[in-house]
């Protein structure tokens, strides 16, 4: 809890070691202040401000130097663009969120790095009743009636429109968190296999608030304690229909993320278009470029959208990804199987041929998949017993169910959960 006599002592102690030029005192200081909760003074703030600013100076000028070495390096010498994976920490996240391997595919999920999600969830809440503030509750109970139900259509399999102005925010209640944490692990395998680039140039096709950004920038978080990061860089192009999404998203990026003594050296750019309207050549992307090219929950439910989208994802990834890059699909189970008209089973090897080909219909071949699920069964569960289930096995979203409880009238505890086919692939 935080203590008012003891936070004006320390910004006290933290003037005096400004005053006498004691930089290491007062970052100490500046880090003990944030972490009991108290809010930065003027000064405090100004502090830290310029620290970022001197990392960012120091990372630009390591980027610098690390590109020249790259350019006049023989190719056998650039095995250190990757982050080496370091097995206490591999150890951790499979302990810690209690990583089963059922077989060679499916991947069973029951824990989390609860410090980690805390703090995100802990600020989203902030910033959810920060931007509901700004109404009247009678005006803001219409906006966000009207957006959950633009948002249920993803429960009976359709395509929501997502254009209203409250349905960004629903989102956030409803699937962000769920999201990241299956980005998070969809980037630690990546990591455990040795692909993730210090310097790492991502597409997120369908991107709404940024999840893919949001589940790299805290796996990375997580690994701090564990071993030394070299300078790490993102350019983070994100594509997507509703620009509300996109600035939501960034707008709490900047809010949570960058008010990090220690945040993620990112670059964003923000194109907003539909997907169905897409001209290569207007929208000007860049040729070879992408480590990953990302497609996250963007797959559509009308198989005449379902032929039109592909053709053009086939176009994107054949002309801006990178030679040696990656292409990540993230589907939910019972979306990919209805692609194919077929019902869920225990049967791996029916499974594996759709998964190819899913990939096949893009021009895609298979690296590896997993199947990311909070259960051990392959196949669904009635709502009862997996509510049962999730009561006592899954993590709790201890600060958000009193905003859903609240805002959408739910009637119980959310719950971390998984039921996600992660695909990664090549051209």
């Amino acid at each position: 809890m935080s203590n008012p006599i003891t936070n004006w002592w320390r910004s006290q102690q933290f003037n005096s070691a400004l005053k006498r030029g004691d930089t290491k005192k007062a970052v100490h200081l500046l880090q003990a202040i944030q972490k009991s909760g108290a809010s930065f003074s003027w000064i405090e703030k100004l502090f830290r401000d310029k620290l970022q600013l001197n990392r960012y100076s120091q990372d630009y000028k390591r980027e610098i130097e690390n590109l020249t070495k790259q350019i006049t390096s023989a190719p056998h010498k650039t095995d250190n663009l990757t982050l080496a994976p370091d097995e206490k920490f591999i150890k951790f996240i499979y302990e810690t969120f209690n990583l089963v391997q059922h077989d060679e595919y499916k991947l069973q999920v029951t824990g989390i790095d609860q410090e980690i999600f805390d703090g995100l969830e802990a600020s989203l809440v902030e910033y959810l009743q920060a931007e509901f503030g700004k109404m009247s509750e009678q005006h803001l109970a219409i906006k966000i009636e009207d957006a959950l139900e633009d948002i249920h259509k993803l429960k009976i399999g359709q395509d929501p429109n997502y254009g209203l102005s409250l349905t960004p925010h629903v989102y956030l209640m409803k699937y962000f968190l769920e999201g990241v944490y299956c980005i998070y692990l969809a980037w630690f395998l990546i990591y455990q296999d040795g692909l993730l680039p210090t310097q790492v140039k991502i597409l997120d096709i369908g991107s709404g608030p940024g999840t893919v950004a949001y589940g790299l920038a805290l796996f990375l978080k997580s690994g701090l304690n564990f071993f030394n990061i070299p300078p790490i860089h993102i350019s983070y192009y994100s594509l997507d229909q509703q620009d509300t999404f996109q600035f939501k998203g960034l707008q709490f990026w900047r809010r949570y993320i960058e008010s990090q003594i220690t945040p993620i050296n990112a670059y964003f750019r923000f194109v907003t278009a539909n997907i169905f309207n897409w001209n290569y050549q207007a929208d000007n992307l860049p040729n070879d470029f992408f480590d990953f090219i990302i497609i996250s929950h963007c797959f559509f439910a009308d198989k005449n959208q379902i032929v039109q989208v592909n053709r053009i994802y086939q176009d994107i990834i054949t002309k801006s990804l990178s030679s040696q890059g990656y292409v990540l699909l993230v589907i939910q189970d019972k979306r990919l199987f209805s692609l194919y008209k077929c019902q869920q089973s225990k049967n791996v090897e029916q499974e594996k041929n759709i998964v190819i080909q899913f990939l096949s219909d893009l021009g895609l071949n298979l690296v590896w998949y997993r199947y990311l699920t909070s259960t051990d069964s392959r196949l669904p569960v009635s709502a009862s017993k997996f509510g049962k289930f999730a009561r006592e096995n899954l993590p709790k979203q201890l600060y958000m169910s009193p905003m859903m409880q609240k805002y959408l009238a739910q009637k119980y505890e959310s719950h971390y959960t998984l039921d996600d086919y992660v695909i990664l692939a090549q051209k």
